[in-house]
């Protein structure tokens, strides 16, 4: 078990690839299917786990990120998202099914995005209503009536209606009594029963049965009614008016009374707005509630249900007597647009109080303690339409001098132990309007954040109104939560306030409790000091030895904004600074990258409010590796030692940012143990996107290790990467287990699109044909001539045009043998056949293409067979690679590829010789497994 013998061997070439991305299921689903326009769909269950999985590829490892729509109607993201390459939702609910995106993105090229729909599955319980025709008969179903039972149900997918009478399952026009149809707009989810003039055979037990035909191992499910001679809709009764009015503090019961129904109606009792009183008790279809009070007022609903018919329902308006708010307004004379009082003009004097019932309040009025004599020039009106509603006015005409004094107005609820509420009002030759302003050195108030602020606004006049506090620059609410507030003394005071709270804010008079004419203004700002806000937080700084670097500190935000003092540490130690002044940022530069020079820098900056730092970590170490996650999983390489071996792939993050690489510290230790080998990996040169390999061979069946890399320069040791080769058992992929690859399935045995030709290979099938295409070219069916078989093909139609090429690449395979043969079916049938060429591409220092097969022009409507031996010194791919022709009918398709050791058959199958289909009577030979029994893979897992 000791020891580990690494062998060198290194090998580098440019290596950059663009995230791809494939989704994948996995936790509780019960299907995974394509619809019929190609998108993916996930059916699950409604409380069952959705676990959905991205599969990426690329490098460096692209980043992962799942986001949702609502459904394919909408394309705005929701601003939820996860970052992980597993979505897991446990107990998923209906209102989550929609479209899922795994966006993988890595910098190079654009970002790889997939969807697949979710489809959540549910039956809810079934829901039975009776109806009846509208006639003169009166709570009775009687046998010349006509009878409608409607099932209604929430499902998905839509449900299937079964109705039975007893035993005896119903079907539409079954007789002249029953139908059976989905009224309009219904969407499926409602079914009725008809029953035409009721007959004695119709008094029956219903049953409604619903299913969703078992998908997702949903069980249906079923509501029953019993149809019967005295079945009738619910009847209610109230033992109070419609409208109810009572005094705070009364006990009061409402009682509703069932007046008929069958089955027995359930009876329900409902306030809104809100939820039932705390103090209220329902006892059959009695309410009670105890001591009354205001917030107990609104709308209380009695419904009795049988479903039969439609709900009774009886409604109480309960109005709890109250009086509160009384306020006054002086209004000069209005024709004359006046806005102060003058003899000889008409004045108003308004009363308003906010009361239940509104319009039961009686207004009294007094002049100097005593009851106002009313005459041609004193007047009382209510109902004013430029006032509130249900408010009383004195209207004094052609104002004298004996008509100055004081005036009470009193609000009453005659007959009611409600305390009467009064406001005073004196005219004088004092009594003029008000003025605004802001005391002086106020118009501006500046306080920090988080500290106690007040606004003043002074007004002058008699008798002085409410200020009314609002925003101006912002649309926001005060702190209050409404959009104003208001003061009597002027004053708005806001405790721990905010940098949102910054900004104009407007104070104005009040039209109530004073003059009724236009309010006065005025307009107090308020600053709000807090801290910087700076950037960066924090930042990796790499620079080669020798080299100068500038940090900077930005002073993004803040109040003040400008920087007062900033202070530079370096490893905690002060540095000497000169003061930055009337700037937004600090900067200090570092002549020279050293070991000496290297570490941590630190930069405060304030503003007199506050301080933030922005932290620096300087250094010319070398940034880590990038491990290769795409590496192909080799073979087993000596089956008689039970050793395998490992192609390490790797690119180095940010190579010229630093001192050349010299060379890379390997490290490898086998799991559970704790000796280390170590070995050093040179390096000539070293490229951004350059991909290193390193061969760790003789690695013992089936133990895993960890691999740790870690760059050297002149200056040292850089960061280091490290992962973890894991040694799974696995049968025969990428091909399928008869090791042919009939592109059954959408993975194409791992196959991939060049990026660098002009157009992709299409896989398709019979069924998958466009009905539209080219005749004369093309195959029918794949090899198996079945319509449900796959084949790749290239389409020779537009826009392609001569010479474009179509390259398919298979997965990287390891040398296991010296010799192989590559097999495969090609159809190339049409006047205007381009060449289908076979190239084999090996991975050595560089990726080197060789043509190893090349035929061209019609070959006839057939499916044949060729056979391609190759003996390729390293690892290496296989190459489709198709050229259209002249013209259109140039469609070239291949099938059922074949990779196996050794050597072709001796008489190996002409190019032009066909081979029979599979039914013809010909037996068709199947090659046996490449790989034996077992092909051994690694799967990388990053630590």
């Amino acid at each position: 078990a000791g020891m580990l013998l690494v062998s060198l061997f290194t090998t580098s070439f440019l290596s950059v690839a663009p995230a791809q991305a494939q989704i994948i299921h996995a936790g509780q689903a019960c299907v995974v299917k394509e619809d019929n326009i190609s998108e993916r769909v996930y059916t699950i269950r409604e409380g069952d786990t959705l676990v959905l999985q991205c599969l990426v590829t690329g490098h460096p490892r692209p980043q992962v990120r799942w986001t949702k729509t609502a459904g394919s109607a909408s394309d705005k993201f929701q601003e939820t998202s996860v970052l992980n390459e597993t979505l897991r939702i446990e107990k998923i609910q209906r209102l989550q099914g929609g479209r899922y995106y795994c966006k993988a993105e890595n910098g190079v090229g654009v970002p790889a995005i997939k969807s697949i729909r979710v489809d959540v599955q549910y039956l809810d319980e079934p829901v039975l209503t009776v109806h009846q025709t509208i006639s003169d008969v009166r709570g009775s179903f009687y046998q010349e009536k006509t009878v409608f039972l409607r099932c209604t149900v929430n499902s998905n997918p839509p449900a299937r209606f079964i109705w039975k009478r007893g035993a005896e399952t119903l079907s539409h026009s079954q007789d002249n009594g029953v139908d059976i149809y989905e009224p309009l707009y219904t969407q499926g989810e409602t079914k009725v029963l008809k029953l035409k003039n009721l007959r004695p055979q119709d008094y029956a037990s219903y049953t409604c049965q619903v299913s969703v035909r078992n998908v997702c191992s949903i069980p249906d499910k079923s509501i029953t009614f019993q149809l019967t001679n005295t079945t009738a809709p619910p009847a209610l009764k109230l033992s109070v008016n419609e409208t109810l009015v009572v005094n705070p503090g009364d006990n009061i019961t409402m009682q509703c009374s069932l007046m008929g129904g069958d089955p027995q109606p359930e009876v329900v009792w409902s306030h809104s707005p809100g939820p039932m009183p705390p103090n209220s008790l329902v006892q059959g279809g009695n309410l009670t509630i105890w001591r009354i009070h205001v917030e107990d007022s609104g709308y209380y609903n009695c419904t009795a249900i049988n479903n039969v018919g439609n709900p009774a329902k009886k409604t109480v308006n309960l109005l709890v007597r109250s009086m509160k708010n009384a306020t006054f307004q002086i209004t000069p004379d209005v024709i004359k647009e006046s806005e102060t009082i003058q003899l000889g003009q008409d004045l108003k004097l308004s009363c308003h109080v906010d009361a239940v019932p509104q319009e039961k309040v009686v207004y009294s009025w007094y002049k100097n303690g005593k009851p106002a004599r009313f005459s041609d020039r004193l007047l009382i009106t209510r109902n004013d339409p430029e006032l509130p509603p249900v408010t009383c006015s004195l209207e004094i005409i052609d104002l004298r001098f004996s008509d100055y004094g004081t005036y009470l107005c009193v609000a009453t609820f005659q007959g009611a132990p409600i305390p009467d509420l009064s406001v005073e009002v004196n005219i004088s030759s004092e009594t003029v309007p008000p003025t605004i302003s802001v005391p002086k050195g106020q118009s501006t108030v500046t306080v920090r954040e988080g500290s106690r602020a007040e606004l003043q606004c002074e007004v002058r006049g008699k008798p002085k109104p409410p200020i009314i506090w609002s925003r101006v620059d912002k649309e926001t609410a005060m702190p209050s939560g409404t959009m104003t507030m208001e003061t009597y003394d002027g004053k708005l005071r806001l405790e721990s306030v905010s940098r949102e709270m910054s900004g104009t804010y407007k104070c104005q008079t009040a039209r109530y409790n004073g003059f009724n004419i236009r309010p006065r203004e005025a307009l107090v700002q308020l600053n709000v000091q807090f801290p910087p806000v700076v950037e960066p937080a924090f930042q990796d700084v790499r620079q080669g030895v020798g080299r100068s670097v500038t940090l900077r500190c930005t002073m993004l935000k803040g109040s003040p904004m400008k920087v007062a003092t900033s202070v530079w540490r370096f490893n905690g130690t002060l540095l000497a600074q000169p003061l930055t002044e009337q700037q937004d940022y600090s900067e200090l530069k570092v002549d020279s990258v050293s070991r000496e020079t290297s570490g941590s820098y630190e930069c405060s900056i304030s503003n007199d409010v506050g301080v933030s730092t922005c932290l620096f970590q300087v250094s010319a170490k070398a940034y880590s590796p990038e491990f290769y996650y795409d590496t192909p999983n080799p073979t087993l390489s000596q089956k008689q030692s039970k050793n395998y071996s490992y192609v390490l792939q790797w690119t180095q993050k940010e190579p010229n940012a630093v001192d050349p690489i010299l060379k890379y510290r390997l490290e490898v230790r086998q799991l559970a143990q704790r000796n280390t080998i170590q070995t050093f990996i040179p390096v000539q040169k070293m490229e951004k996107g350059l991909l290193l390999e390193h061969i760790l061979p003789n690695l013992k069946v089936p133990q895993s290790y960890e691999v740790r890399l870690t760059p050297i320069t002149s200056f040292g040791a850089g960061d280091m990467a490290a992962r973890t080769i894991r040694y799974m058992e696995r049968r025969c992929p990428p091909f399928p287990t008869d090791n042919t690859c009939r592109f059954e399935d959408e993975k194409i045995c791992g196959f991939m699109q060049d990026k660098m030709d002009n157009f992709d290979w299409t896989r398709q099938n019979a069924l998958t044909q466009n009905p539209k295409r080219t005749v004369n070219t093309g195959p029918p069916t794949d090899i198996s001539g079945t319509p449900e078989g796959y084949y790749m093909f290239i389409e020779a139609s537009r826009p392609r045009v001569t010479g474009d090429k179509a390259r398919l690449i298979s997965p990287l395979y390891n040398i296991t043998a010296k010799y192989y043969c590559v097999s495969f079916y090609y159809h190339m049938y049409g006047k205007h056949i381009g060449s289908l060429n076979l190239l084999v591409r090996v991975r050595n220092k560089r990726a080197i293409d060789t043509q190893v097969w090349s035929l061209s022009g019609n070959r006839g409507n057939m499916w044949q067979q060729a056979h391609v031996p190759i003996n390729p010194p390293g690892p290496f791919q296989i190459i489709f690679e198709g050229v259209r022709g002249t013209s259109y009918e140039g469609d070239i398709a291949i099938d059922d590829v074949t990779l196996k050791k050794g050597d072709c058959p001796r008489k190996p199958i002409g190019p032009n010789k066909a081979v029979a289909l599979p039914g013809s009577g010909v037996p068709t030979l199947h090659s046996p497994c490449l790989c034996g029994p077992l092909t051994f893979f690694l799967y990388m897992l990053l630590r």
